[in-house]
C-alpha cells in the first residue's frame, strides 16, 4: 500500500541443508498440487466457506438500493473523511487507518478504540445497520499503535521456517488488533521477491514459492483463527496479487526503481512464482484479497480482467471480494470515470479511495446509470463483501461491536513479547563465526558500537507507527539491543557504547550493531544496497581497535557486506527484529543457538542481482538456505 502524503526440521548444519530443502519442496509442492485440484474441483463446491452465508446476504442485498449498494463498494481513509457523517451518508462499506492516519487524539489504544467504536456506531445506526469493516495494515503486530508487540517483519520469519511460530504470530497479532476493536488486517503478504534492490523485499517471506506459501497459510491461519467469526480473531487480506515481487528496474513509480513496476514473464513463470501462493491461501480460507499496483507484461493487475476475474475467481476458486489498494484503480487510467468502469469490470468489488470517496461515488453511480457497469456486476461485488461480513458474524443478533475490555488488559503483554522474543531468535542467521561467537556474558567489559544498538525505530524498521517508519524512540514498551545487552550481563561486567564506534580498546569484545534507516514501499527501492558511510566506519573503527567484534546487521533485504564482513570476527544477519532486543542477545551470549536459515540469496556484489536460488546463477557471498548453528 502506498501512501502519497506522510502519511523446524531445523537445527541442522548448514551443508545438510540443500538435501532436506529439496525433500521439503518435493513435498509441499505435491500439497500444493493438492489443495490447487480441491479448489477447482466441482465435488467440493458445497463446502465453500462463503455459501452458507448466501441466503442472508442475498436477503439483505435485496433490500439495498443502488445508492447503498455502491456505498458498500466504498473504503475511505480515517484522515481523508471530509465529515464522520460521511460513513453513514454515503453508506460506506469500509474505512481504513493508513499509515500515518493516527486518531486525532494520539496513538494510544483507548483513542484507536474511540475512533474505531464511534465511526462503527455511525453504521450501525443506519437503515439497514450494516457494519463496517475497519482495515488497517497490521504486518508486524498491531505496529500502528503505541505500546504495541512489534514482531519481526516478515523476512526474519522466512528464516525462522517456523509455521507454527507464525501463526502463533498471527493469533497474538489478532489479539492485540481487536483489543483496539479494528478487526481488518491488510496481510499476510505473499509476494515473492525476486530483487533485494525492491523496497518491500522485508514484507515478503522469501525468495521462494513454496516457503512464501507455507508461512502465508500459517499466518493467515493465526489471524483468522478456526472461525473468522470469533471475537478473537481478525478478517486477514492476502496481498498483493500478483507479481509485485517480480518487477523490473526503470520501471517503477519513481521512474528507476522497482516499486508499483511492471513485470514482464511468460505465463508459465508468472504462475509458477508469483501466482502459485495463492490457492493454498485461499485453501486456507482467505477471504479478502487485494491486487497489486504493478502491472503485468504492461497491464496493470487493477484492471486486468483475466487475472481478477478468470484466474482467480474462476481457476482459483476464490468466493471472497477483492479491495484494491491505495488509489490504485487511478492508475488504470488518467480519466478517473473511465479507471473505476476498467477496474470494477475486471473484478474489482471494493475501492479504496481515502480522499476521493465522495468523487468515487459519483462516477460509479454514473457508470451503472449508463450502463457501462451492468447492475450484476455490483450486485456480484457487493453479495461477495455481504458474504465476508456475515461470515464474520456481523449480521448475528448478538453482535456486539464494542472492543473487548477483557483483550485490552493483555495488550503489549508479556506474554505476547515472549512470542515476539522467540521469533526474534529463530530469525537470526549467523553469517560468519571466528570463534568470537557467543560473547561471554561475564566477561570484564563489552563495548557496544553503532547506533542502531540504542534505536527501537532502526530495530522495528518501516511500518511501525508511521509509515515509512522512523529512527529513534518511535514506540514504547520495547527493549534495544543496548538495553538488552545491559540486562542480560553479570554483574561484574561492564558495558560501554559509543555510536561511532570509539573507545573499543581494552574492551574483552565489541558488539557492532549497524543498520539501514527505516523504510517502506517507494522510498526503500535502493539501486546500490550498500551499508552507509557511517555503517562502515563504525565497523573500521572498532575493527582498527584490535578489539573482537561480533557485528549485527539490521536490514531489510540482504546488502553488500563485503568489507564489514571482512572487518568482523562474527557477523549476524538480523533483520527487522521490532520491540524485543532480547531476542537478539539470546543469541548473541549462547543462552539458544542460531537455527536461522537464509530465506533469500545473499548476492557478493549489486551486479549479481537478481539472483535467486535455482536461478542457474551461481557464487554468491552465501547461497540460500544458508545458516551456521556454532
Amino acid at each position: 500500500m502506498n501512501y502519497a502524503r506522510n502519511f523446524n526440521a531445523r537445527n541442522f548444519k548448514a551443508r545438510n541443508f540443500n538435501a532436506r530443502y529439496i525433500s521439503m519442496r518435493l513435498f509441499q509442492s505435491a500439497a500444493f498440487l493438492f489443495a490447487s485440484c480441491l479448489l477447482i474441483s466441482p465435488l467440493v463446491a458445497e463446502e465453500l466457506p462463503l455459501q452458507k452465508h448466501d441466503t442472508v446476504a442475498r436477503s439483505i442485498l435485496a433490500k439495498m438500493t443502488t445508492d447503498e449498494k455502491i456505498g458498500q463498494m466504498i473504503q475511505a481513509d480515517t484522515a481523508g473523511l471530509v465529515d464522520p457523517k460521511d460513513v453513514a451518508d454515503y453508506h460506506l462499506g469500509s474505512i481504513l487507518s493508513g499509515g500515518g492516519s493516527d486518531p486525532a487524539a494520539g496513538n494510544s489504544l483507548q483513542n484507536w478504540t474511540q475512533l474505531y467504536e464511534s465511526l462503527q456506531q455511525r453504521a450501525v445506526s443506519t437503515r439497514l445497520g450494516i457494519p463496517i469493516l475497519f482495515g488497517i495494515d497490521a504486518v508486524h503486530g498491531h505496529n500502528n499503535v503505541l505500546e504495541a508487540v512489534v514482531f519481526p517483519h516478515n523476512i526474519g520469519l522466512g528464516c525462522s521456517g517456523n509455521a507454527d511460530l507464525v501463526q502463533e504470530i498471527g493469533r497474538m497479532t489478532a489479539l492485540e488488533m481487536r483489543a483496539s476493536g479494528i478487526h481488518w488486517t491488510f496481510a499476510p503478504c505473499v509476494t515473492v521477491p525476486r530483487d533485494e534492490r525492491w523496497g518491500r523485499t522485508y514484507e515478503g517471506f522469501s525468495e521462494d514459492p513454496d516457503l512464501v506459501a507455507r508461512l502465508g497459510v500459517a499466518s493467515l491461519k493465526g489471524l483468522q483463527g478456526d472461525n473468522v467469526s470469533d471475537p478473537t480473531s481478525v478478517l486477514g487480506c492476502a496481498k498483493h496479487f500478483a507479481g509485485d515481487g517480480g518487477t523490473i528496474p526503470g520501471t517503477g513509480k519513481n521512474g528507476w526503481g522497482w516499486d508499483q513496476g511492471d513485470t514482464k514473464v511468460d505465463e508459465e513463470t508468472f504462475r509458477r512464482v508469483h501466482l502459485s501462493t495463492y490457492p493454498p491461501v485461499i485453501a486456507a480460507g482467505a477471504l479478502t484479497i487485494m491486487p497489486s499496483y504493478s502491472s503485468w507484461n504492461g497491464l496493470k493487475c487493477s484492471g486486468n480482467k483475466y487475472l481478477l476475474t478468470d484466474v482467480l475467481k474462476k481457476e482459483f476458486g476464490f468466493e471472497g471480494f477483492l479491495i484494491s489498494d491505495w488509489e490504485a484503480i487511478k492508475q488504470v487510467d488518467p480519466d478517473f470515470k473511465t479507471a473505476i468502469g476498467i477496474s470494477i469490470n475486471a473484478g474489482m468489488d471494493m475501492a479504496m479511495e481515502p480522499t476521493a470517496y465522495r468523487e468515487f461515488y459519483d462516477n460509479l453511480k454514473a457508470l451503472v446509470q449508463e450502463g457501462t457497469v451492468p447492475m450484476s456486476r455490483i450486485d456480484d461485488a457487493v453479495l461477495r463483501i455481504l458474504k465476508v461480513k456475515a461470515a464474520m458474524g456481523l449480521f448475528a443478533d448478538d453482535y456486539d461491536y464494542r472492543a473487548n475490555p477483557e483483550l485490552q488488559q493483555n495488550f503489549g503483554s508479556e506474554e505476547h513479547r515472549t512470542v515476539a522474543r522467540q521469533a526474534v531468535r529463530e530469525s537470526l542467521v549467523l553469517l560468519k563465526n571466528d570463534g568470537t561467537f557467543p560473547v561471554d556474558k561475564t566477561a570484564k567489559r563489552i563495548h557496544v558500537a553503532g547506533a542502531a544498538a540504542d534505536d527501537l525505530g532502526i530495530q522495528c524498521g518501516g511500518w511501525t507507527i508511521d509509515w515509512q517508519g522512523k529512527s529513534g524512540d518511535v514506540t514504547s514498551g520495547g527493549t534495544t539491543v543496548l538495553d538488552a545487552i545491559k540486562s542480560s550481563v553479570g554483574p561484574d561486567t561492564e558495558v560501554t557504547f559509543s555510536a561511532d564506534g570509539a573507545g573499543a580498546e581494552g574492551a574483552d569484545v565489541a558488539i557492532i550493531v549497524i543498520g539501514e534507516q527505516p523504510y517502506a514501499e517507494f522510498e526503500g527501492d535502493n539501486k546500490e544496497l550498500e551499508l552507509s558511510a557511517e555503517n562502515q566506519a563504525v565497523v573500521q573503527t572498532v575493527h582498527d581497535s584490535g578489539t573482537p567484534t561480533v557485528t549485527v546487521l539490521f536490514s531489510g533485504r540482504p546488502m553488500i557486506i563485503n568489507e564489514s564482513l571482512e572487518n568482523s570476527d562474527a557477523f549476524i544477519a538480523a533483520w527487522l527484529p521490532g520491540t524485543e532486543g532480547l531476542g537478539v542477545t539470546d543469541i548473541l551470549f549462547g543462552d539458544h543457538k542460531p537455527t536461522g536459515k537464509l530465506s533469500f540469496t545473499w548476492p557478493r556484489s549489486i551486479d549479481q542481482l537478481p539472483i535467486n536460488h535455482n536461478d542457474g546463477k551461481t557464487n554468491p557471498l552465501f547461497p540460500f538456505g544458508f545458516g551456521l548453528t556454532e
